[in-house]
């Protein structure tokens, strides 16, 4: 029986074919010592697909890490796009802006330090996408200053919202679940977002992401 991880291998081999640049920023998040919360090959490939296929020419990103997901956008919008890119902690944010950098992608993309919450509270909507891909206990928080910087039409997506199945255990002691927990429900009360979520497993162990359609201008 193949197992999970050599599917992901194949179909990465068949269908997303990763470059050099994408692997050189996978490397370095490694080499710099940063967590191994990079996105999957194929994950990349989807957020890259999700922003072409929307027609997104601005891009929100909460959690940047090494900058991984970050080219998979950037190339998504095209030399006329633009993404914003939130990162918490400065060393992680210049591993990411050497990796843009390399990747010839920096005048496109903006880097911000910082608290995304606080972050967000000076940008300047609406944004086509939104990759939520940060401190996930505090997701629930991200979503109301996300919905001021939308449009009708944007599209939310939310990373790594299964846990392992944490997600599904009302009594979880998981800090991370609770917060993906809170954000569920809020995604779930609120008329303006059509929303689903889908499980995934491979090199990225058992998880999944969330997608939502914002159906109502939002932003005030």
């Amino acid at each position: 029986m193949t197992d999970p991880t050599a599917v992901d291998r194949y179909l990465d081999g068949l269908l997303v074919q990763e470059d050099s640049v994408l692997a050189a920023a996978r490397a370095d998040a490694e080499a710099a010592g940063l967590p191994a919360h990079t996105v999957a090959a194929n994950q990349g490939k989807l957020l890259h697909l999700l922003a072409r296929a929307v027609g997104a020419r601005r891009v929100l990103e909460l959690g940047t890490l090494a900058g991984y997901s970050t080219i998979w956008l950037a190339r998504a919008v095209g030399p006329e796009g633009r993404v914003v890119t939130c990162e918490i902690d400065p060393s992680f944010a210049r591993v990411a802006a050497a990796n843009l950098h390399r990747a010839g992608l920096g005048d496109r993309v903006e880097v911000l330090v910082g608290p995304a919450a606080e972050t967000m509270q000076r940008l300047e909507g609406p944004f086509d996408l939104v990759f939520i891909d940060a401190d996930k206990a505090s997701n629930d928080v991200y979503l109301p200053p996300v919905l001021a910087l939308s449009r009708a039409g944007t599209l939310i997506v939310a990373d790594n919202v299964v846990r392992e199945g944490a997600v599904a255990d009302p009594a979880t002691g998981d800090p991370s679940a609770q917060g993906v927990r809170r954000f569920l429900d809020l995604v779930a009360a609120d008329p303006r977002l059509t929303a689903t979520a889908v499980q995934t497993v491979g090199v990225k162990g058992w998880d999944g992401f969330a997608l939502a359609l914002v159906s109502d201008a939002a932003a005030r």
